[in-house]
C-alpha cells in the first residue's frame, strides 16, 4: 500500500522537487495556497479528513524577506499560523509533521557553523515568523515532528538566484556581488531527498541540511558563470565586481554568516550532502535541457 503524503507549498522551489524524487510506494498531495489555505485551521483540519495523509510536508512559506518587513502579518500568519495549524492538526490527527525551516533564524554574527541546539535570534521579519512557526510545532509536537533548516535554496523552478545571475548576465558587461555574506548554495533537489530520507527512516527532531562546502554570494556568482559556460547557457564572460553589504543596502538585513552544521543531519539520515558545485552544475545541465 501507498503512504499518502501531503506537500503544501506545491508552487514553489521544495514543492517542486519533492514529487520528482518520490520515492517508491508514496503519493503526493500537492497543494498551494489555491486549494489548501494553511493560515486556516477549520480548512486544514477539514482536508486532512478527508484525503487521509499519513505525513504532512510544509513547505509552504512567505520568503519575500524585504517585503515581509512592509508585511509582517503576512508573513505571520504563513510561517507561524500556517505551521502552528498544520502542527496541531498533525497531532489531532496523528499524522507525521516534516516542518521546513531556514538559516535566517540565526543573526548571522557566528564565525563557525551553527549547530542543530544554537540559540535563535532572528533579526527580521522574515526570520522571526519563521522561527515563531518552529516553536509552535515544537510546543505542540515535541520532538515528534522532524524540523528541517536549509539556506540559499534554489531550483531549475521559481525564481532565485542562479537565475537572475544567468540573466543578468547576459543582459549586462559588468555585474556587482555581495561578498561578505557567507553560507552555502542548496539544490532544492538534494533537500527533497533528505527529506524523504527523514521520512523512510521516521527521523524527529531538529535537522539542518544544506549541501556541503561554503560560498560567499560572489562565489556562487563566479561559479554560475563558469558553469554557466561550460553547459552552453552563457555564451561570454562578463567582469563581476565584489561588494560589501554596506554597498547595498536592503530594507531587511540578511546574516553575514549563515553556514548551517550538517553533521548530526548526516549521522542520523545516513546520507551526506555533495558539494555545492556539484549541484549546481546538475541544475544547470537540467536548465540547459
Amino acid at each position: 500500500m501507498t503512504k499518502k503524503v501531503l506537500i503544501t507549498g506545491a508552487n514553489g522551489q521544495l514543492g517542486y522537487e519533492l514529487p520528482r524524487t518520490v520515492p517508491i510506494g508514496y503519493e503526493c498531495i500537492l497543494t498551494d495556497v489555491d486549494t489548501l489555505d494553511i493560515t486556516d485551521s477549520d480548512a486544514v483540519n477539514a482536508f486532512i479528513t478527508v484525503h487521509k495523509p499519513e505525513v504532512i510536508i510544509n513547505s509552504a512559506a512567505y520568503t519575500a524577506v524585504d517585503k515581509a518587513e512592509q508585511e509582517p502579518a503576512l508573513a505571520t500568519a504563513i510561517n507561524e499560523i500556517g505551521a502552528r495549524n498544520l502542527a496541531q492538526a498533525s497531532k489531532n490527527h496523528g499524522i507525521k509533521l516534516i516542518q521546513t525551516s531556514t538559516d535566517f533564524v540565526f543573526n548571522g554574527k557566528g564565525c563557525s557553523p551553527y549547530l542543530v541546539d544554537a540559540i535563535t535570534d532572528p533579526e527580521g521579519v522574515y526570520g522571526q515568523t519563521k522561527a515563531a512557526g518552529d516553536q509552535a510545532v515544537i510546543e505542540i509536537l515535541g520532538r515528534n515532528a522532524f524540523i528541517i533548516r536549509t539556506a540559499w535554496l534554489y531550483s531549475a523552478h521559481g525564481n532565485n538566484f542562479v537565475k537572475t545571475m544567468l540573466r543578468l548576465m547576459v543582459e549586462r558587461e559588468v555585474l556587482g556581488v555581495i561578498a561578505d555574506q557567507i553560507g552555502t548554495p542548496t539544490w532544492a533537489n538534494s533537500l527533497a531527498k533528505a527529506i524523504w530520507q527523514a521520512i523512510e527512516i521516521n527521523a524527529t527532531g531538529m535537522h539542518h541540511w544544506t549541501d556541503a562546502g561554503v560560498a560567499s554570494w560572489y562565489d556562487f556568482a563566479v561559479a554560475i558563470q563558469e558553469e554557466g559556460i561550460k553547459v552552453g547557457l552563457l555564451d561570454k564572460k562578463i567582469l563581476i565586481n565584489p561588494l560589501t553589504t554596506a554597498d547595498y543596502p536592503t530594507p531587511a538585513s540578511r546574516p553575514a554568516y549563515s553556514v548551517l552544521d550538517k553533521s548530526v543531519t548526516w549521522k542520523t539520515l545516513g546520507m551526506q550532502s555533495e558539494h555545492w558545485r556539484d549541484g549546481l552544475r546538475k541544475m544547470l545541465l537540467e536548465l540547459r535541457n
